[in-house]
């Protein structure tokens, strides 16, 4: 295909996670046209921010941490973004049976690395990202149902908007820029080979946040952090805003299908009762509780993905070879071997594909 033909072609891109957003923006800079879309009614995929009591709060990815992640904390500094430290400062608790009291363990000195948050949430990031954009890159509310390249390589996307409405779009190269598991869902003509069986990262879980006026365990010298044999969270964090009220997150032991026979309500009710019994009574009325199941999400999760992961899954970057080779690429978390399962990773796939498609181009 002839180079100049190909280059007025966009480069679309198939997610408007932070893999993907961040693909677009690096590839914009390099005067590139882009294209991205994206199936959910928002940009961020699995970065999800909601407000509750005045403040905004992650349920998605929350922290980052800026001596081991230089990516990242490079990309907030230089968006002007304003971050605070996560708050550990405090006894960590260790429940180990229901009927027992938790146990309180005064942590040494730096025993916790300490992780920084964004004001405003995670999603400030994406949205802050997004405003490098030309106007119009992103279509929200569209599904990608075929990629497809013909005999002189030429390639088309095939969507599906929400009215129903069938296009057809032209494309210089393709960045799978989704959990590697989605792609299955996606037609690819002529076929594309040993699609990757990557667990997506966080898919079967589900986290909640109990909301309060303040942050009353801190009065009581608690950090907020605490490990349960007993659940149903096994793991909760401070999740406080710098200013305002205060918030408790955490994750579940139950797994995805436990919580699905259960329903929303009732592992709600299990989760502040744990609260109770780990803060005492002025857990017991909370002024939000923010809740959202991963596992439950068609535009994350597969029927694998709630299956509980027992080890770290070895993530790493997709080769594609065969037809499809300089055509198509992947990025997302899962694709990095450097911090995958986490926003560097993203955005160290993001760097990776970009400078793949840099190459062919």
């Amino acid at each position: 295909m002839d180079r100049r033909l190909k280059m007025n072609k966009p480069v679309i891109i198939v997610g408007a996670g932070i893999s993907g957003i961040y693909t677009a923006s690096l590839l914009s800079a390099k005067g590139i046209k882009c294209k991205v879309i994206e199936s959910r009614d928002r940009i961020g995929g699995r970065i999800l921010t909601e407000e509750a009591a005045g403040a905004k709060f992650d349920l998605g990815p929350t922290w980052f941490w800026p001596q081991h992640e230089p990516r990242i904390t490079a990309l907030v500094k230089k968006l002007g973004l304003k971050t605070f430290t996560q708050h550990t400062a405090g006894d960590l608790l260790f429940e180990q049976y229901a009927d027992h009291p938790a146990q309180h363990h005064t942590l040494p000195a730096h025993a916790v690395e300490r992780s920084e948050r964004i004001e405003g949430g995670i999603y400030s990031l994406i949205e802050s990202i997004a405003e490098t954009l030309p106007v119009e890159t992103i279509k929200l509310k569209t599904q990608v149902t075929a990629i497809k390249m013909n005999a002189h390589h030429e390639m088309t996307v095939n969507v599906l908007n929400d009215d129903g409405e069938d296009r057809t779009l032209e494309a210089s190269s393709v960045v799978l820029a989704l959990p590697p598991r989605l792609t299955k869902r996606i037609s690819f003509e002529p076929e594309l080979q040993e699609l990757s069986d990557l667990p997506t990262w966080m898919a079967g879980q589900a986290k909640m946040i109990a909301v309060y006026d303040r942050p009353f365990w801190r009065e009581k010298n608690l950090s907020g952090q605490a490990m349960s044999w007993t659940g149903p969270l096994q793991e909760i964090h401070d999740a406080s805003p710098i200013k305002g009220p205060g918030a408790l997150f955490g994750f579940f032991s139950l797994t995805a299908k436990q919580r699905r026979e259960m329903g929303e309500e009732k592992v709600k009710k299990l989760a502040l009762e744990q609260l109770i019994r780990l803060y005492g009574s002025e857990a017991e009325q909370p002024v939000a509780i923010l809740y959202k199941d991963w596992s439950a999400d068609a535009d994350t999760a597969t029927v694998e993905d709630a299956l509980p992961l027992t080890d770290f899954p070895q993530y790493h970057p997709l080769e594609i070879t065969g037809e499809w080779q300089d055509n198509l690429v992947f990025a997302g978390t899962e694709t990095s071997s450097d911090s995958g399962g986490h926003l560097e990773g993203a955005i160290r796939s993001a760097e990776r594909a970009v400078r793949i498609i840099l190459e062919r181009n």
